[in-house]
């Protein structure tokens, strides 16, 4: 919402806000679900409204903004648990949209890819760089926990380790894709692994997904998987996965 000169230490000058400068146009929001109940508050009050107050100043600003939010969070559940108002929901849930995850629309997964590469490949000064059939197809098979924003950090840091190197090889690839798809092809494709390898193979697996899904949140990994906690590190620790 910006704020004015001298409102704080710090504000040496007048800044516009993002609303100030959306006026007339569309504004997007990323991550709704992760405001504090203050600027919930405030977010409410422009959408009702149309006036916001920037920090320091004593004058209500009034805008025309087309508001888009997004967020990964269930605001339903959210609302019903007091932590997101219900207002500023209905608010919010004009027209709403439902983006399938990334592994639901893996069909999506080499045009993103393409997309990325040239992005970074052009914002880092290099040469157009593509990715090997191979590191495509073990990408294919990832479940991609972290949906867009963890393929758009994976090309980003492909590109800027490859190098001179025109094609980046699924080597380049990080660990946790890696173990995590290896190890489950390794168990589709060698029926004549033991039980005990194949068994350790799958809990390997399962582990390494509900810790990525779960932002390496232990407690809330283990909860998902029915184990301990304990447990969970003790296998984590034997496992070599950190």
């Amino acid at each position: 919402f910006g704020h004015r000169k001298g409102a704080f230490t710090g504000a040496i000058a007048d800044k516009r806000g993002l609303f100030e400068l959306a006026d007339g146009g569309t504004l997007f929001l990323d991550e709704v679900g992760d405001m504090s109940p203050t600027m919930q508050v405030k977010l409410l009050r422009v959408l009702q409204e149309g006036t916001f107050l920037p920090v320091g100043d004593t004058v209500e600003r009034k805008v025309d903004v087309r508001v888009i939010a997004a967020t990964n969070r269930n605001l339903r559940k959210m609302v019903s648990e007091g932590t997101f108002r219900e207002d500023l929901y209905y608010r919010l849930n004009v027209i709403y949209l439902e983006v399938p995850s990334l592994r639901a629309r893996i069909d999506d997964l080499a045009v993103l890819v393409d997309h990325f590469l040239t992005e970074y490949s052009t914002r880092t000064g290099q040469a157009r760089k593509k990715l090997s059939p191979e590191a495509l197809k073990v990408m294919t098979q990832y479940r991609w926990p972290g949906n867009i924003r963890e393929l758009r950090h994976e090309i980003e840091r492909l590109v800027v380790l490859s190098g001179d190197d025109a094609e980046i090889p699924h080597t380049a690839l990080s660990r946790r894709i890696l173990e995590s798809v290896d190890l489950g092809a390794a168990i589709a494709a060698d029926p004549s692994s033991s039980l005990p390898d194949a068994v350790e193979a799958l809990e390997r697996r399962m582990i390494r997904e509900a810790l990525d899904e779960t932002g390496w949140n232990k407690t809330q990994a283990a909860k998902r998987l029915g184990v301990s906690r304990r447990n969970l590190i003790r296998k984590v620790q034997s496992y070599d996965m950190e």
